[in-house]
């Protein structure tokens, strides 16, 4: 529901809403109480009811107008990045607190103008003509400030659509995805545990998955602070970005070693509310997020690149940066960290097991995608060739020597590419 919430275009505008309509009651509250006691306020300029309502209703209208255009920009970005750079990287503008708050400060605006305005009485109105005075300054304020939003939208919007600022962004999601799957060795602390997984546990009674979709992310402490209440080992068989369908297993429950009793879970999954609480914890979507699937995040970088290759796009130069930028976070990880392979309780017991992709694997993949899209072009062989060396240089024995390996394959078809292009 968090990440849900975080990438809807209507959560920030509907809290600045609320915001500005109970800003806009509480204002015209202070205004009758400040005529009521007879204080003038010297620095704010008497307004005439018709004078109030023509500022609240130009500022209202024109703020819901800029709000119109400013979301019409907004789909056309989010139409232009989907068919150039992909469609999956359409999140990452949803997602943009920006864009979010632009939206939110308009819209908010506009509802604060309308409240306001209800409240302006003439003498013909109903006998007794009240302005409220400070609640029309604060809606010129807002709309000034209301200029500056558009401003810094326009800069934004225009700043964000570059090829750099997407790459950035996906590299950002990509090094938090590497560091929740892969921590040092020497440095496991006291929530997780890097050690070689021990023999499969047999038997355990197994949780099913109640709804299709894929597995968006996993709230790790609330699985551990649950079998630890437990006195349970929860061995999960679905991680982020799997795709599961209504009875698919998803997690097995086993008796820890200290429990005493006999267990609480059925063979069904549902016995004592322990499938709801697990399932719970286990959030499903129809789309896959880079929030935790480490696969993707990588796949969105890759997926820039490929695109860049593509003969309406003609850009090997996007591709190019690809392997430079997915370096920042697999170098890293080659380097000195392993999967984790478990997340403990407060007495250091294994409680979770997770089942993390191999770092080689991921790798593989950023190879895979240049030598099938990418071999006929030198420059992006040249990238991929200095991510293979850089990889050489930073692993240990066997992963230098895997790395070593690839290199070797890439030089050769950079040899290939170049004959290809001299001939």
């Amino acid at each position: 529901m968090t990440l849900r919430v975080r990438e809807s275009f209507w959560f920030l505008p509907a809290l600045l809403g609320i915001a500005a309509i109970v800003l806009a009651e509480v204002l015209v509250a202070v205004d009758r109480a400040v005529i009521d006691g007879g204080v003038r306020i010297a620095v704010l300029d008497s307004l005439s009811a018709s004078g109030g309502r023509s500022i609240l209703t130009t500022i209202g209208t024109a703020m819901l107008t800029v709000a119109g255009t400013s979301f019409s920009i907004t789909i056309s970005v989010l139409a232009t990045t989907s068919s150039t750079y992909g469609p999956r990287l359409v999140r990452n503008f949803m997602a943009d607190r920006a864009n979010q708050f632009v939206l939110a400060a308009f819209t908010a605006t506009f509802l604060y103008a309308i409240v306001v305005v209800r409240s302006v009485h003439t003498d013909v109105d109903d006998g007794s003509a009240f302005v409220p005075v400070i609640a029309v300054h604060v809606a010129v304020l807002m709309g000034i400030l209301d200029v500056g939003v558009l401003v810094f939208f326009i800069h934004h919007i225009a700043t964000s659509v570059q090829i750099t600022s997407l790459q950035k962004q996906v590299q950002v999601d990509l090094v938090a995805a590497v560091d929740q799957a892969f921590v040092d060795r020497d440095d496991a602390h006291d929530a997780v545990t890097v050690a070689p997984q021990g023999p499969d546990r047999e038997g355990g009674r197994t949780i099913r998955a109640a709804q299709d979709g894929y597995v968006q992310s996993v709230e790790w402490e609330r699985l551990v602070s649950w079998a630890d209440r437990h006195d349970r080992v929860l061995d999960l068989c679905v991680m982020p970005g799997d795709h599961v369908i209504v009875g698919d297993p998803i997690a097995v429950v086993h008796v820890a070693d200290t429990a005493t009793d006999g267990g609480a879970v059925d063979d069904d999954g549902t016995g004592d509310g322990a499938a709801r609480q697990v399932r719970a914890c286990i959030m499903t979507g129809t789309a896959r997020t880079p929030l935790q699937d480490v696969r993707f995040a990588l796949q969105q970088l890759v997926e820039i690149a490929v695109r860049g290759l593509a003969t309406g796009s003609n850009d090997p130069y996007t591709a190019v940066s690809a392997p430079d930028m997915a370096a920042v976070a697999l170098v890293p990880a080659w380097r000195d960290r392993e999967r984790v392979t478990g997340y403990l309780d407060d007495d250091g017991t294994v409680r979770v097991t997770p089942h993390w992709p191999r770092l080689e694997d991921l790798v593989d993949s950023v190879f895979e995608g240049v030598r099938t899209y990418g071999e006929d072009q030198p420059i992006v062989l040249r990238a991929a060739l200095r991510l293979a060396e850089r990889l050489a240089d930073a692993g240990t024995d066997a992963r230098a020597a895997s790395a070593e390996q690839t290199a070797s394959v890439l030089r050769a078809s950079l040899d290939r590419a170049e004959r290809d292009v001299r001939s």
